[in-house]
């Protein structure tokens, strides 16, 4: 868990510290947008184990155990207190803000056993983290995609399914181009991450165009559906704001942009 109130992107400016209590430590802090929270046995925790730093150096990396909570008692363990957020989309992943107060975490469960590699630990696991996003932006695009084409050959207007109009074939058959293209990076991203090679900037080509595309499939298959699309009642309108969050996580995609134009220009 790594976002906080106050900082998204700037991860290096987070405020949750961890000081040295016996052979353990103590976190106190705050977090926010953390996935699963109650349901998970182990937490991988940013803190700031230097309270002299204000940047990226003085960060580490905890694997924090904790008890798994229920729906009566969400968060069990000593020192965490938290609520869920409820979001406009994407529901199945449950998102919690979180509050430490004298949180312990073993002393063994620094990662990598010494302190102040938080952040460079963090920024490892972001080539596969852009790579998973990018492919579920592309499942969220193909899910548009099917229930645009369906919906365009069972719905018939002016005696005629709606995929003999010219605007509605063209809406689908782009949706399909863009779909294939952020498929092949995606795939090619993935098979540069299992060869080893380094695919910063792939990944992060695939997770800004996967985005894009599924919110742009949205978006044209909502269109197909016409007055429907905003009923709840049909599937797409729920693919419209799964899609969403997709251009934030992971990585906003104005943070994405920035890391390829660097990589590109630098």
């Amino acid at each position: 868990m790594f976002t906080e109130p106050n900082t998204g992107s700037d991860l290096g400016a987070l405020r949750t510290r961890a000081v040295k209590s016996g052979d353990n430590w103590s976190v106190t802090g705050n977090k926010t947008w953390i996935t699963h929270a109650t349901r998970t046995h182990v937490m991988t925790l940013l803190a700031r184990t230097d309270p002299d730093t204000t940047d990226y150096k003085g960060l580490s990396m905890f694997l924090a155990e904790k008890t798994p909570g229920s729906e009566e008692v969400p968060f069990p363990s000593d020192g965490m207190t938290g609520g869920e957020i409820e979001v406009l989309g994407y529901r199945g992943m449950k998102e919690y803000e979180l509050a430490f107060d004298g949180f312990e975490v073993k002393g063994e469960n620094l990662l990598g056993g010494e302190t102040g590699k938080g952040f460079k630990q963090l920024m490892e696991t972001f080539e596969s983290a852009r790579i998973q996003t990018a492919a579920r932006a592309v499942g969220v695009a193909q899910s548009a995609l099917d229930l645009g084409y369906r919906y365009a050959m069972d719905r018939k207007q002016f005696g005629k399914p709606l995929i003999t109009f010219p605007r509605v074939a063209n809406k689908l058959a782009m949706m399909a181009v863009e779909i294939t293209v952020a498929r092949q990076l995606t795939y090619f991203s993935a098979k540069e991450k299992d060869e080893g090679r380094r695919c910063d900037i792939e990944a992060g080509m695939a997770k800004l165009l996967g985005a894009r595309v599924a919110w742009s499939a949205a978006d044209n298959a909502l269109q197909v559906h016409g007055g429907n699309g905003f009923a709840l009642e049909y599937k797409i309108s729920r693919v419209l704001c799964d899609a969403r969050i997709l251009n934030i996580f992971e990585g906003a995609g104005e943070i994405q942009a920035q890391v390829i134009a660097r990589r590109l220009l630098g």
